[in-house]
């Protein structure tokens, strides 16, 4: 019998547990911190060996394949010894794919992939389409893989760390949102490294298959120029006239697909602001080009919810709003957050610093940002960049003290925005328990 290890035991390491062990692995999963309890009790029901808070290197190096989590780096000390060792390294993505024979739908990009997989699943349910949600988002891909009676279609969120363990696998419909530069730390400050990540999408894709991207991003585009791909390359901009793809006019997305055309009114989408746009138009490509009809791309774009976490408007206490941005953990996120905001804003921001490179903020923030509240255990990038633009700089330790700080800096008609453009582990598990404090600190006001 192969021997399987997975690294990590969160929701996609115990979703390839479950299908090694359905598939006949034996498996064993190791993670280095503490397993959650719900997943230790499906182990144990499943009959999976684990072990917590480190790794038995002789038991993991004897694999025949490992499954790791996208968030242990690929310099990780265990993870270079299994390369050199031969042993095949993948993520869970891929491991789950040898086993689906189901359609993808594949998102990636530095920004606004969620809410776009999320569009897209919600515009394929309402157009009856037997479809499932995967990746970064909800159940593991593997999960649902195992748990049988599979879809015609997956639509799976992916992020660099999940492409970085993907080789097999190949996206029937990829789509490219955008690349600005995020989580350069993983890539030794390379910005070339992270752009062939990202283009991973593309990877082993016929010309049966379909790849959607951004014609207003420089890197997609300069990078396009250097490669061949042989799927059918369909654009969305906001800048000019497309005969193939979407585009927008002063009042209208318009969607141009093999001789057949739609449009619908800009005030009539769900999603407000310039970068919903963008998402907007990829989810309309995607229908376009699995024959969905108008009436339903119609009645979709216009009754999405939205993403949590994603510029959520929480509420307003005495005249000031309060907005949820917690998900923008990088630059260009809290970019178009600010870009789409018509009121002066108190900004709260900071935490885990990726590499980040403000400059592209200063305008933004001198134009529209009353006051910066650093909210982090290391403020000074932050402070050093923002002093000599933003009037008032305030720096603090925990979410509460940050709302507290900002509901006293407000005025009647002002917004205060949470978009740390940062990541959040060093006061917080993840950016949904950062949301989360902000939304019941506001609460509590």
């Amino acid at each position: 019998m192969k021997k399987l290890v997975v690294l990590g035991a969160g929701e996609s390491g115990v979703g390839a547990a479950l299908l090694g062990i359905q598939k006949e692995w034996q498996v064993f999963v190791s993670d280095m911190g503490v397993i959650a309890p719900q997943y230790k009790k499906e182990l144990k029901e499943a009959g999976v060996d684990y072990e917590e808070k480190g790794h038995t290197r002789e038991l993991i190096l004897a694999a025949d394949k490992v499954v790791k989590s996208p968030g242990i780096p690929d310099e990780a000390g265990l993870v270079v010894a299994l390369r050199q060792n031969g042993t095949p390294v993948v993520s869970e993505i891929e491991f789950a794919g040898y086993y689906s024979s189901a359609k993808t739908i594949c998102i990636t990009g530095s920004n606004g992939k969620t809410t776009t997989t999320l569009l897209i699943h919600h515009l394929l349910q309402n157009a009856g389409v037997k479809v499932q949600l995967a990746g970064n988002v909800g159940t593991s891909f593997a999960r649902q893989v195992a748990t049988g009676g599979e879809p015609e279609w997956y639509v799976i969120e992916l992020s660099s760390f999940q492409l970085d363990g993907m080789y097999d696998f190949k996206a029937d419909i990829a789509v490219l949102m955008n690349i600005t530069p995020d989580h350069l730390d993983r890539y030794d400050y390379n910005m070339q490294n992270y752009v062939d990540s990202k283009f991973r999408i593309v990877q082993n894709q016929t010309a049966d298959d379909v790849f959607i991207y951004c014609q207003d991003d420089e890197i997609i585009v300069n990078e396009l120029r250097k490669r061949i791909l042989q799927a059918d390359l369909i654009p969305f901009t906001q800048t000019e006239v497309l005969k193939q793809g979407a585009y927008s006019t002063v009042d209208e997305l318009i969607i141009n697909h093999n001789q057949e055309s739609m449009g619908i009114l800009l005030k009539e989408l769900s999603l407000k602001g310039r970068h919903n746009l963008y998402n907007s138009m990829a989810a309309s490509i995607v229908a376009n080009v699995l024959k969905i009809r108008k009436k339903f791309i119609r009645d979709s774009l216009t009754s999405f919810k939205g993403v949590e976490h994603r510029l959520e408007r929480v509420s307003a206490v005495r005249n000031i709003e309060f907005i949820n941005d917690s998900k923008a953990t990088n630059v260009n996120s809290t970019w178009y957050a600010l870009e789409c905001m018509d009121k002066k804003v108190i900004w709260i921001a900071g935490g885990v610093d990726k590499g980040n490179d403000y400059s592209e903020l200063k305008e933004l923030a001198a134009e529209k940002v009353k006051a910066l509240i650093c909210l982090g255990k290391d403020n000074v990038k932050l402070v050093e960049n923002f002093k000599d633009s933003i009037s008032t700089v305030v720096e603090t330790t925990s979410m509460e003290e940050a709302v507290n700080t900002a509901y006293h800096l407000g005025e009647k008609g002002d917004v205060v925005l949470l978009s740390p453009a940062c990541a959040s582990f060093d006061l917080f598990k993840n950016y949904m328990q950062r949301g989360d404090q902000f939304k019941e600190c506001v609460r509590n006001l």
